[in-house]
């Protein structure tokens, strides 16, 4: 998907852009079902508490109910409506009406048309958008919406560009090279998507102007170093100075940086074969 410059009439549109979504075919009409409205939680917990800082405000949206697994739409062949914009996430949508009435929205590969047929059956073609267990899918197909427990639906390379590569399938695990760099085995009898997802563009969008962030349900970050000490162990001193710390703090005192939050007991351990690249 291209990127779209304006003319520089302000200050903000200066250094904005945006995805061109010219090529996009929205349907008439959404089936019911499909669409629902969404709860703006603030970054706030069940307690009510916030545990995620700088959420709030954010324009108004309604969330898109996608299908990740298509497990019951096993055999039958499906027809792209139309290709959309989901405001709640960064690839596209497609509508998909199936052969027996039901219609569904299934994530957007790029390459994928208005008219085209896609199908999730365990004999469909290699094709872009088709559906298959990856003990089927040829090694060195891009892939994208792949399971890690059989019939729970996608989890894995979801957003906009998004894909991971199938190295090898052998003693029933697919060896998977995800988007992060982390090579991970799957069991082959989970099923992923052929192709790499669309709006692989959104990384070069220039928000140009704080208010776009403001859109996007993002507050304010302010600095700790331009805080009092009261406020933040960055905080302090005249003018503009350095944190004078070994190492860098959260508002609470803890380190900042380099600390693994990944549980060292957690199960799934034992299916990566290795870790993402270090930053």
């Amino acid at each position: 998907m291209a990127i779209k410059l304006y003319k520089p009439t302000t200050p903000g549109r200066r250094f904005a852009s945006v995805a061109d979504y010219s090529g996009l075919v929205k349907s008439k009409k959404t089936p019911k079902g499909l669409v629902v409205s969404k709860t703006v939680q603030a970054g706030r917990n069940n307690s009510g508490k916030i545990t995620v800082r700088h959420r709030g405000g954010g324009s108004r949206h309604k969330i898109r109910i996608v299908d990740f697994s298509r497990s019951d739409r096993k055999g039958i062949p499906g027809l792209v409506k139309s290709i959309e914009y989901d405001p709640t996430r960064s690839a596209f949508i497609s509508l998909i009406a199936y052969k027996d009435g039901v219609k569904r929205f299934m994530l957007t590969p790029q390459g994928l048309t208005v008219g085209q047929t896609v199908l999730f059956s365990d004999t469909a073609e290699i094709s872009t958008g088709n559906r298959l267990p990856i003990s089927i899918i040829p090694v060195g197909s891009f892939i994208h919406d792949i399971e890690l427990v059989p019939g729970q639906g996608g989890k894995v390379a979801r957003s906009a560009g998004g894909y991971a590569i199938l190295q090898t399938v052998d003693g029933g695990y697919g060896l998977l090279k995800l988007p992060s760099g982390e090579i991970r085995k799957v069991k082959d009898s989970c099923s992923a998507t052929i192709g790499q997802l669309s709006n692989q563009g959104l990384m070069n969008v220039r928000l140009g102007k704080a208010g776009r962030k403001r859109h996007m349900g993002r507050r304010p970050e302010v600095r700790g170093k331009v805080m009092n000490p009261v406020d933040h162990p960055h905080g302090g001193g005249e003018g503009h100075n350095p944190i004078g710390l070994k190492y860098p703090k959260t508002p609470w005192g803890k380190h900042a940086l380099g600390v693994k939050t990944r549980d060292k007991k957690k199960g799934s351990k034992s299916f990566i074969v290795k870790r993402r690249p270090k930053k």
